[in-house]
């Protein structure tokens, strides 16, 4: 977080987010539901934030998780409905503690304290409200990096509000097909959205720096490569090197598995096997992105 966005500029951006929520359009969803009264949305989550677990977490990626782990913080709920989504658990259930921004503040300060290299919001895109007023309380004494973890579902204009305040942006990029965002993800607009949202979190911090082996700022793309290419690669790292920088850190992700619902799809009742991960790989290294985290 720059020194120039704390106190009173802080405090005005957590106003205004607080007020999207009485008719919240905080996410291309656009639900229009009084969260501030209790009502909740595709996202399942009312006025205070839920968070299902926090910690220092060692199985990030390396740049993020270092030597003393990645300072995570896993908000339940979530504005995308994946098949496969390995966090069902928490990201398709109201389940988690309702936090209040000053018990948020202090599980932020907690982790910086026992020695976390950085701040990792993961899931974040439908309580950025909530996470900028415990911001506003945690800011005089944090001191590590703030990372967004997100699905990379976001609105640019929401993300405008964090300009500043973000360290990293680590979003996904699930699908360059609308069809296949609309059929396994729930959101049939997915790669316009998701798209113009990467190119607004690299226009605020640029290609990720490191120091020290850690990550202290910019941009993190992750990539999940999808049996039989259903998720796009190439539209998505094609993307990646025409639109943002060549110099994108990217991770492209092996680790996909048949989760949650994902058996009711035929083409997704396998994990990927080795060919179609070395041809993502593949693909990455024709279209000149060399920064490859995999």
């Amino acid at each position: 977080m720059t020194p120039g966005c704390r106190g009173r500029e802080l405090s005005a951006r957590s106003d205004a987010l607080q007020g999207m929520l009485a008719c919240c359009e905080l996410c291309p969803h656009r639900c229009g539901v009084d969260r501030l009264s209790g009502e909740t949305g595709r996202c399942r989550t009312g006025r205070d934030a839920q968070v299902a677990s926090w910690g220092p977490h060692p199985g990030e990626e390396a740049i993020l998780s270092g030597t003393r782990g990645s300072g995570t913080i896993f908000f339940s709920g979530c504005n995308m409905h994946c098949c496969f989504c390995q966090n069902h658990d928490i990201s398709q259930r109201a389940c988690g503690r309702i936090v209040s921004a000053r018990q948020l503040a202090d599980i932020m300060l907690e982790l910086q304290h026992i020695g976390c290299h950085n701040i990792n919001l993961v899931s974040p895109t439908h309580v950025v409200p909530q996470i900028v007023a415990a911001l506003v309380l945690a800011a005089p004494e944090l001191r590590i990096p703030l990372v967004y973890n997100s699905g990379g579902y976001d609105r640019v204009d929401v993300l405008r509000m964090l300009d500043g305040v973000v360290d990293i942006y680590m979003p996904d990029m699930k699908y360059s097909d609308a069809e296949m965002g609309a059929r396994y993800s729930g959101v049939a607009d997915y790669p316009d959205w998701n798209q113009k949202a990467v190119q607004e979190m690299h226009r605020q911090v640029g290609n990720l720096r490191i120091a020290d082996g850690v990550a202290v700022q910019g941009l993190l793309v992750r990539h999940l490569v999808l049996p039989h290419d259903l998720a796009g690669t190439a539209g998505v790292l094609g993307f990646v090197a025409r639109a943002l920088s060549k110099n994108t850190y990217v991770n492209i992700m092996a680790k996909y598995r048949p989760a949650y619902r994902a058996h009711a799809h035929a083409e997704l009742s396998r994990s990927i096997n080795a060919a179609e991960f070395r041809a993502a790989v593949g693909i990455a290294r024709r279209l000149g992105l060399t920064r490859l985290d995999r």
